[in-house]
């Protein structure tokens, strides 16, 4: 069974950052004490990431890399190849966690092909672990029957407190599946909640803070994103923060099934 606990709690979104700002902004990250970085091809921001790394001195052993491949290149011809074109791009021998960024829609590429592709860019070392995004729990379903329970370490998925996905989370829980949770702040969105600025005001901190500790106090790993020297720390702050029982109840109450991305391609969501 892969191990999904080596797996930084706290990453770094990187949509967005590109060309030299998007360097400086991850290497920003770096220099605070990030070492979970979220990239994928369709981000153009590969090659930022390996930039920012290897400005930052860091080993490449100290810096979780995470990558995604396109639904465009899901097909056959092009699943390899595009790993590889990742890996060249980014600078690396190998991920340490390579995505399906998106299930493609009715099978028009069969399943099975890209799944068992994607076990065996693993077993060829590119990457560490494997995992999916925006799957449903029937994909999730199909490929433990086709790679076996426990291959997959993550599924990426938009979480938030308005969208707290009760029944992919209790799934999860019960497959021993962690949950990355992307968009945790709603681009910001959260931090004008009235329960959130309420808790963050008691414990001195950011409604963004109360957000994102919620988020890993629940299990799921989480890569909120920013080039802001302060928002950067403020989010880091969060794996400090404690929150109470009441708290995380109070913060429960606020889920009301907010969807903030969800393009046409979109699976039938579960929750």
């Amino acid at each position: 069974m892969a191990n999904h606990s080596a797996i930084p709690q706290l990453g770094l979104g990187t949509f967005g950052r590109t060309g030299d700002n998007g360097i400086q902004a991850i290497e920003l990250a770096l220099e605070i004490g990030y070492r979970h970085l979220d990239t994928a091809q369709s981000y153009n921001t590969e090659q930022t990431v390996g930039e920012a790394v290897r400005r930052s001195g860091l080993a490449r052993d100290e810096v979780f890399i995470t990558t995604k491949v396109a639904d465009t290149h899901l097909a056959p011809a092009d699943f390899m190849p595009s790993v590889r074109s990742s890996l060249d791009t980014i600078g690396v021998d190998q991920v340490d966690l390579l995505l399906i960024h998106w299930p493609v829609p009715n099978d028009v590429v069969p399943f099975e092909s890209y799944m068992t592709a994607l076990k065996d860019a693993q077993d060829k070392g590119y990457a560490r672990l494997i995992g999916v995004s925006n799957f449903t729990i029937d994909h999730l379903e199909r490929a433990a029957k086709l790679l076996g329970p426990g291959s997959l370490v993550t599924n990426q998925v938009e979480i938030h407190p308005w969208l707290q996905v009760p029944t992919m989370r209790d799934y999860a829980r019960s497959a021993g599946l962690r949950l990355t949770a992307y968009q945790p702040l709603v681009k910001g969105q959260v931090a004008q909640d009235d329960v959130l600025k309420a808790i963050a005001n008691e414990l001195a901190t950011t409604p963004a803070a109360v957000a994102l500790a919620f988020l890993m106090a629940e299990g799921h790993i989480i890569i909120p994103a920013s080039s802001s020297r302060r928002n950067l720390e403020n989010n880091r702050a969060a794996t400090a923060l404690s929150l109470s029982a009441q708290h995380m109840d109070a913060i429960r109450q606020l889920d009301r099934g907010y969807r903030h991305i969800n393009p046409t391609k979109s699976p039938h969501w579960d929750d």
